[in-house]
């Protein structure tokens, strides 16, 4: 018996036939989603929420490293005024604010 036509005789005979190819691929499309797509959505809904809760008062690290007070929050804009150290202040953007300090 040829070799080729022994493999199209048991791929014909398979319970899921010609599907059966594409089930790995949709398990590993399943465990990416799951492991890697879904926590990164949860994080940046998160950090969305932390940015827009951002008040004046409130402590924050940048993403760069710099430890400051928020002095002033623009309404409606996209940046603070921090209080770095010492009456020196610096304007960052709200997208570059790694964390608040509680």
């Amino acid at each position: 018996m040829d070799w080729s036509f022994a493999l199209l005789l048991q791929e014909a005979t398979s319970p899921l036939g010609g599907l059966g190819m594409f089930v790995p691929l949709l398990l590993i499309f399943v465990v990416f989603y799951f492991f890697i797509i879904r926590p990164q959505q949860k994080r940046e809904k998160k950090r969305k929420a932390m940015i827009e809760a951002i008040r004046k008062g409130d402590r924050v690290i940048t993403a760069g490293g710099i430890h400051g007070k928020v002095h002033q929050v623009e309404e409606g804009g996209t940046s603070v005024l921090l209080d770095v150290d010492g009456g020196i202040k610096l304007r960052v953007e709200k997208q570059s604010l790694a964390s608040v300090k509680e």
